[in-house]
C-alpha cells in the first residue's frame, strides 16, 4: 500500500504491542478501530498523527495553553469529513508501512484531509520537531526511541 500524506490510515496492533509504555494512544477503543491516524511523509519517514473526536476535552486543553503561552501548537481542531476533530499533534509518531492496517474510509470512500487544514497541521508539526531538535520536547511520545526501533527494522 503507498501510504501518503493527508489520508487517514489505521495501524496495527502488532505497532502498540511492540513499543507498549512510549507514549502512545491506545489503538483500541469499545472494540472500534481508534484513533484514525493522519500520514505525513517527512524526509523519507512516515509520520502519523492521531486524531480524536473527544473535542470538549482537547477544546480545555487548548483554551488552558492559550491562556498560558499565548497559543497551542500541539493540538488542532479541524473539520475533516464533516466531523469535528482534535488533531493531536503532540501524540505523533513514527512507523513503517508494514504496521498500517488500512486507509479510514467512509462509505467506501479514503477519507482526505483538505490541503488548507494539512498545511497548517503541517506547518505546527514541523514546528514542534524542530522546537525538539533545538532541545524542548513537546511530544508524548518517545520519538527517537520508536524511530530507531523502525530505523532497525529496515536493516
Amino acid at each position: 500500500m503507498e501510504v501518503q500524506t493527508g489520508y487517514l490510515y489505521h495501524i496495527k496492533d502488532e505497532f502498540f504491542d511492540k513499543l507498549k509504555n512510549k507514549g502512545l494512544m491506545i489503538n483500541h477503543e469499545n472494540g472500534h478501530s481508534r484513533p484514525s491516524y493522519l500520514a505525513i511523509k517527512d524526509k523519507g519517514i512516515l509520520w502519523f498523527i492521531p486524531l480524536s473526536t473527544k473535542i470538549d476535552k482537547y477544546k480545555a486543553i487548548i483554551e488552558k495553553k492559550n491562556k498560558r503561552y499565548g497559543t497551542c501548537k500541539t493540538i488542532l481542531i479541524k473539520t475533516i469529513a464533516d466531523t469535528e476533530e482534535a488533531i493531536l499533534i503532540q501524540n505523533a509518531f513514527p512507523t513503517l508501512e508494514k504496521y498500517i492496517e488500512n486507509r479510514h474510509t467512509i462509505d467506501g470512500k479514503f477519507v482526505k484531509v483538505s490541503s488548507l487544514v494539512q498545511r497548517e497541521i503541517i506547518k505546527d508539526f514541523k514546528y514542534i520537531l524542530a522546537l525538539k531538535e533545538n532541545g524542548l520536547n513537546l511530544f508524548f511520545t518517545d520519538i527517537d526511541f520508536i524511530k530507531k526501533v523502525m530505523m532497525d527494522e529496515l536493516k
